[in-house]
């Protein structure tokens, strides 16, 4: 996700009362695979075909804002 988008999805949300979580979704883990060097730390990702799994790379909170 580049600035752009992450201030206009900060527009979008800034009445939201509950805090904003950025999850990554891909279809399968091949795919996630070719972009692993890109996911940043303290993000989620969710894979298509292992829907009941979250991925959370590394950091002190799962699924929460920041």
């Amino acid at each position: 996700m580049n600035s752009k988008r992450h201030v206009e999805l900060r527009e979008l949300f800034k009445n939201a009362t509950v805090g904003v979580v950025y999850v990554t979704a891909f279809p399968d883990r091949s795919v996630m695979a070719r972009h692993l060097a890109d996911i940043a730390w303290e993000t989620e990702v969710w894979v298509a075909d292992n829907p009941t799994h979250m991925i959370h790379f590394n950091g002190s909170r799962f699924l929460g804002p920041y």
